[in-house]
């Protein structure tokens, strides 16, 4: 079972890009606590994340830098050529599910799957 589930908050303001074929796009990075850290220089896990389609519109819009949120997805790897010839590897969550982890402003859902058409998505 390939699974991710994290709480974080968001390190950086999130960029939205498209691909070619018009797909929306998003890669964040998400701070989560390590609770097992006695050391003051390594108090967090640094989550690369990417969101695609409506998901990733949706955290572009409404999770600006240092918000909290939710996660569910799950890992996956990618390796590419740069246009020198050099082999790059990815480790990232592919975002299946996001959350409000602090509440939505003005909403009394709590912390209930949210989305832009309060819905989930699901890849």
């Amino acid at each position: 079972m390939n699974v991710w589930n994290g709480i974080g908050r968001v390190t950086k303001e999130i960029e939205l890009k498209y691909s070619t074929n018009n797909t929306a796009i998003t890669n964040f990075t998400l701070a989560v606590d390590n609770p097992f850290s006695k050391d003051e220089n390594n108090k967090a896990y640094f989550i690369n994340c990417v969101a695609f389609g409506k998901t990733a519109e949706f955290v572009s819009k409404y999770f600006p830098k240092g918000t909290r949120i939710g996660v569910t997805g799950h890992i996956q790897t990618r390796t590419w050529d740069d246009t020198e010839g050099k082999k790059h590897y990815s480790t990232e969550v592919a975002v299946g599910n996001v959350y409000f982890a602090d509440g939505k402003a003005g909403s009394t859902g709590g912390n209930k799957p949210t989305s832009s058409d309060d819905e989930e998505f699901e890849l």
